[in-house]
Order: structure tokens, then C-alpha cells, then sequence
């Protein structure tokens, strides 16, 4: 299988870490790309093809031939005359088709990404909180060790646990007074 690649064919460049986790991430996409349900497949596959060039060129093609039979050139009769509204209700159906299949692999993205998002979360939260741990663990060493702390050091604050919540609090205060702040300029 692809995603067993042995350590021999890593990158010396990276760590066995990154190396790991890069063949991590790639087993869970493969993963979750198969587990997906059959609508949700062939919705990803016409979104797909009709965010290519090759859509455009059929639809030139497909549209200047319409026009072309219809307008009498040839010897068949015209079946959809101008203005053309057997072609207008093919297209206006066709868009609300596209629309629908694009929409759908969105919502299956976004659920993708809103779950890559929460795993980012917490594992910002745990780095800041792991942290957190280690500068007071090296403050509590410092201080045994009799070694003297700048007065100024943000030490202090960096050993503060950080509340997800008191930075978002932070956050959406600071944007009210940046709203308010526009608003009377």
C-alpha cells in the first residue's frame, strides 16, 4: 500500500516526526475519500469536470452547434428557432443541476475543513497548555537554582494558563471597539 512507506524512503531533510505525521494526514484524506456514500462521490466527480476547461469547451461547442442547426444553414429544420427557449430551459436546468452538485461537495468540505479546525484547536490548546507546564517547570528550576530573573520578563505572563474562552472575550471586545471606532469616523 502507498501510505506504508518505509523509513528508508524518508526525506533526510525532515524528521521521522514530520515524515509520520505527513503519512498520517495522507492516510486519513485516503480514508475519508473512501468512506464517502455513493451521491456524495458522483456530486465531487460533476463538480469536478465542470470546473475544468473541458466543461467550457463542450459547452462552446455544444452551444455553437445549437445555434448553427438552428438558424437554417443546413437542410434539417430549425427545432428550436430563436430565441432559442428549448435551449434557454436545457441551460436553466443544467445551472440549477451544477449549482446543487456544487453545493454539495462545499458542504462536504466545509465539514471537512470545521473538523481539521477543531483538530487544530486542540492541539494549539495542548501545545499552549503543555507550555504553559514547561516555563513554570524551568521557573521553579531557576528558582532552586538561586539563578536571577530579569524584572521585566514576560515570564510571568507567558506562565499563565491562557482560557480559550478570555481570548475570544479579548477578541470580540476589541472588534466592537474597532466597529465603533469606524462608525463614528
Amino acid at each position: 500500500m502507498a501510505t506504508q512507506v518505509t523509513q528508508a524512503e524518508d526525506n533526510p531533510a525532515l524528521s521521522t516526526v514530520i515524515e509520520r505525521n505527513i503519512r498520517t494526514i495522507i492516510r486519513l484524506r485516503v480514508k475519508a475519500a473512501s468512506e464517502r456514500n455513493l451521491q456524495d462521490r458522483m456530486a465531487d466527480a460533476i463538480t469536478a469536470f465542470s470546473g475544468r476547461m473541458i466543461f467550457v469547451y463542450v459547452h462552446i461547442v455544444w452551444f455553437g452547434l445549437w445555434i448553427f442547426l438552428n438558424e437554417g444553414h443546413l437542410t434539417i429544420p430549425s427545432f428550436d428557432p430563436f430565441p432559442y427557449g428549448l435551449l434557454t430551459m436545457v441551460v436553466s436546468l443544467e445551472a440549477i443541476f451544477l449549482s446543487t452538485f456544487v453545493l454539495i461537495s462545499q458542504n462536504r468540505l466545509s465539514e471537512e475543513s470545521e473538523r481539521r479546525a477543531d483538530l487544530g484547536l486542540q492541539i494549539s490548546l495542548l501545545t499552549e497548555h503543555e507550555l504553559t507546564r514547561v516555563l513554570q517547570m524551568l521557573d521553579a528550576i531557576q528558582g532552586k537554582l538561586g539563578i536571577e530573573d530579569d524584572e521585566n520578563s514576560e515570564l510571568a505572563d507567558l506562565e499563565m494558563e491562557t482560557k480559550p474562552e478570555d481570548v475570544l472575550a479579548e477578541i470580540e471586545r476589541l472588534n466592537q471597539q474597532a466597529k465603533r471606532k469606524k462608525t463614528k469616523s
